[in-house]
């Protein structure tokens, strides 16, 4: 079977992957699209520092079982068609498009489907994934649209998290594919006020089809000078941005934190006591803002067909993800098996 893996820090191309099989509870499924996603990206340059952190993270219990010597699997922002059931396992006819979680339940307990050994991802023809946990695509969505219900609900969890009302203005620094979830989450939210910034005049165009309301390019102008922002999105994940947001915000501000920073990263606590700014880290998202996401695709209300900027195959993952690191050409790029 054809597949892309990580191998070494680079993506490599494979025709000789092992066909998976079901096993109960599960289902196999061809991959129609995967998004490749930042964290995917991230993970290729500095995956020993992720698998370090995550087991400190752990203590013991579990933490990151992954050999990087060894081949990696990836790709979480999927979408398929229903082959075939394991044994003894009831789910959707073969044919069925579907979606889910990135997660394989097994003998061996939780998988999570992000970076792996042993449980295929979407950058393969076929993977496995659980029965359980199928969410169907409605009729009439684009399975490539589909594929990025994902990152979708990363931005809306992020959104939710922060508690912002309509009538509060709200900051999005960095206008990557999880800011731009972020604000599309945002204007479905209803909020009347968007501001995003970034220094890519490319994402900063983007930023408006999503639903900013204006943008500002950091390089010219502070965005706190341009709007008084009561919700500070931070979705850049470098060093020094936590704490010039904390100097700059107005009191009482409320920061939410969607970047992930893999380096220390000083603050002066000062800033966020003196003006009493709420700190607010988020992960991921719940299964319930997973199926919001997809709903809110399928009715309309985020239209994610202007973040795909490229389609590669299978052969071709190595260099999209060279080609992701110019914000210039590329937001999302899916693979199509």
């Amino acid at each position: 079977m054809r597949a892309a893996v990580l191998r070494g820090g680079r993506m490599v191309y494979r025709d000789d992957v092992p066909e998976p099989v079901p096993g109960p509870g599960q289902v196999l499924v061809a991959v129609r699209a995967c998004g490749i996603c930042g964290s995917d990206l991230h993970f290729a340059a500095h995956g020993a520092k992720v698998v370090a952190l995550s087991n400190e993270l752990a203590r013991g219990r579990g933490g990151m079982d992954l050999d990087l010597e060894r081949d990696v699997f990836m790709g979480h922002e999927f979408s398929a068609e229903v082959l075939e059931a394991g044994p003894d396992t009831e789910t959707h006819p073969p044919g069925t498009l579907v979606t889910s979680l990135p997660i394989l339940l097994s003998d061996k307990g939780v998988q999570p489907i992000v970076f792996s050994n042993t449980a295929l991802g979407g950058y393969a023809e076929r993977m496995l994934l659980s029965a359980p946990l199928l969410l169907p695509i409605p009729n009439g969505v684009d399975v490539r649209h589909a594929a990025l219900a994902e990152p979708m609900a990363v931005g809306l969890h992020a959104v939710n998290k922060s508690g912002i009302r309509a009538d509060e203005p709200a900051l999005v620094i960095g206008c990557g594919p999880i800011g731009i979830a972020i604000i599309a989450a945002l204007r479905v939210r209803g909020v009347e006020t968007i501001l995003a910034a970034d220094f890519s005049p490319k994402r900063r165009e983007l930023a408006v089809t999503m639903g900013a309301h204006q943008t500002v390019d950091p390089a010219q102008n502070s965005p706190f000078d341009t709007v008084k922002a009561r919700v500070v999105f931070e979705a850049v994940g470098v060093p020094g941005i936590i704490d010039d947001v904390m100097r700059r915000a107005r009191n009482g501000s409320r920061l939410v934190v969607a970047g992930v920073c893999m380096e220390p990263d000083p603050i002066h606590p000062f800033f966020g006591t003196a003006k009493e700014i709420n700190l607010q880290f988020v992960n991921a998202y719940t299964p319930e803002e997973f199926g919001d996401a997809l709903r809110a695709i399928a009715e309309g209300d985020i239209d994610v067909g202007p973040l795909i900027t490229g389609e590669v195959g299978l052969d071709q993952v190595g260099t999209a993800f060279d080609d992701l690191a110019d914000p210039e050409r590329h937001c999302k790029i899916l693979v199509t098996p």
